[in-house]
């Protein structure tokens, strides 16, 4: 199974993309668009990573990509990195305005690419954890809603009444309502009880 991480390299210069999978490709998979089109179309087949985005392109501007990306919930959380000769303070200022997490002035040195494309995978993959561990308690919490509130609980026997009106013992009624699972044993009185029992029955 390949568990390497996706790039998605977009510039309209073939020999970019040439020298930035050199570059990348012994650490990860890279996809490669020649046109803001085609990066749109790689982005939906391969759900990258990350991304290396060209500003300066025919027909669909780096600018206008991104745009795209960060307005679809699908594509948001990917990470765009933006490649250009357009290195001014506005254009830089666009691009993170726009969603974009980095901003890379052209002629690119290749090494620091490569250091800005791991952390940034590696901020990534953190987030992706933490985004993860969030969805677990949300459903955890949901599940322990279903228990929230004031329970019926008869005093004497201690069964649990249900929306239905009906009555169950408290492991049955938590049992059928949740998750949790139960580790019997015994508590102090109870075990003297039970013990002065069987010492009664052998009398």
């Amino acid at each position: 199974m390949n568990n390497r991480h996706k790039i998605l390299a977009v510039d309209d210069d073939p020999g970019n993309i040439k020298l930035m999978m050199t570059a990348l490709k012994n650490e990860f998979d890279i996809i490669s668009a020649l046109n803001g089109h085609d990066a749109i179309d790689q982005l939906k087949e391969h759900k990258p990573d990350l991304i290396l985005l060209d500003v300066m392109m025919p027909d669909l501007s780096g600018f206008d990509v991104c745009r795209i990306i960060k307005s679809d919930v699908a594509f948001s959380d990917i990470p765009v990195i933006f490649l250009t000769a357009m290195d001014t303070y506005d254009a830089q200022l666009q691009g993170l305005e726009l969603g974009g997490i980095d901003y890379i002035a052209k002629p690119v040195n290749l090494d620091l690419l490569k250091i800005r494309v791991r952390n940034h995978i590696a901020l990534k993959v953190n987030r992706d954890l933490l985004k993860q561990k969030n969805e677990e308690l949300e459903a955890a919490l949901a599940r322990v809603k279903q228990l929230e509130g004031i329970i019926p609980i008869c005093s004497y026997c201690k069964k649990i009444r249900d929306d239905q009106k009906n009555w169950h013992q408290l492991e049955t009624y938590i049992t059928n309502n949740s998750e949790a699972m139960f580790s019997h044993g015994i508590c102090p009185n109870c075990y003297e009880e039970q013990m002065e029992i069987i010492r009664n029955l052998k009398l």
